[in-house]
């Protein structure tokens, strides 16, 4: 058995602005498994998790300008409903590539639940994006309009947002470990999973939220027994000072640096924050490495070469 590498998307590999047609979010799919490929011909086993922001956002939309004539779906079901959509994309793109690269391993996604506490304050407090990015003009009219919660984005622009709990363990882990133990590459935790919470009665309950992919990975990958957690976003290196004269790239840190430059504030909350508190988590939990690096750069930076790689 090779060593396990969880490897997280980021929605915006899939649909980069929210407005993709399904042509287009498909072209992209294609586009991001350079790095996925990599790491299978170098004999990692993969769970590959993927956001689903922009999507979940159009979704909502969708739901809310409907919902007169249709009933309306709760936003755990439209996870699970983005979930299954963009596993499947991302399950027959990597299908296809692997068949031609005459590499014999199979795929399977997995809808994954994601256990939260039902009392967690963060359900009372909208932080997590969703959807596209709007100008502040056109931000303000659609939350008067659909009575939604609207902040900026990293000064990328106006963004929903919706109430993110911090995910306590995973409801799939030992039968996506299984998969993982017979070499078969698995999708889960999309979207960060479907957010559910345990009933006194041992029930299990949806609830009306989203999750962070990255934070949900991190459980994933504790739960399983993975050794690398690699992060694929938009940057290729996490870096101090972002967007100004002094900015810092960081090409390797401990564990504790991460921690003290996330206390000082160097990582929004919308965009950098989430991902330094999961490489946290994860190596706090037994991992052994975090990378955060773009799409097209991750098993270069498993080897050093570039990225940013976070140890003990």
């Amino acid at each position: 058995m090779g060593e396990i590498c969880v490897v997280a998307l980021g929605g915006n590999a899939i649909a980069r602005t929210g407005k993709e047609d399904i042509h287009q979010q498909f072209a992209n799919t294609r586009k991001s498994l350079s790095t996925i490929v990599d790491l299978i011909r170098d004999g990692y086993d993969l769970v590959i998790t993927h956001g689903n922001g922009p999507q979940v956002g159009n979704a909502l939309l969708r739901v809310e300008r409907t919902m007169d004539v249709i009933p309306p779906l709760p936003l755990g079901v439209i996870v699970a409903d983005t979930e299954g959509g963009m596993g499947y994309m991302i399950e027959q793109s990597l299908q296809n590539r692997l068949r031609k690269e005459g590499i014999p391993r199979r795929v399977v996604t997995v809808i994954t639940q994601v256990i939260v506490d039902h009392d967690d304050p963060a359900l009372k407090r909208p932080s997590k994006p969703v959807g596209p990015f709007y100008t502040k003009e056109q931000a303000e009219l659609l939350a008067r309009k659909f009575n939604w919660v609207i902040k900026e984005d990293s000064g990328r622009g106006y963004r929903r947002v919706v109430s993110s709990p911090i995910p306590r363990s995973v409801v799939n882990s030992d039968i996506i470990k299984r998969l993982v133990e017979d070499h078969i590459i698995v999708i889960a935790a999309g979207g960060g999973g479907i957010p559910v919470y345990v009933e006194t009665n041992g029930d299990l309950e949806g609830i009306d939220a989203v999750i962070d992919k990255d934070l949900a990975s991190a459980v994933l990958g504790i739960e399983i027994g993975a050794t690398y957690l690699i992060i694929l976003t938009n940057v290729e290196h996490v870096m101090l000072n972002y967007g100004k004269p002094d900015a810092r790239i960081l090409t390797e840190i401990t564990v504790q640096e991460a921690q003290d430059y996330l206390e000082d504030g160097h990582f929004p909350p919308g965009s950098m924050g989430p991902k330094i508190e999961a490489a946290i988590e994860f190596i706090k939990g037994g991992g052994r490495m975090v990378v955060i690096t773009s799409i097209d750069k991750g098993s270069e930076a498993l080897k050093g070469k570039t990225g940013t790689r976070i140890i003990r």
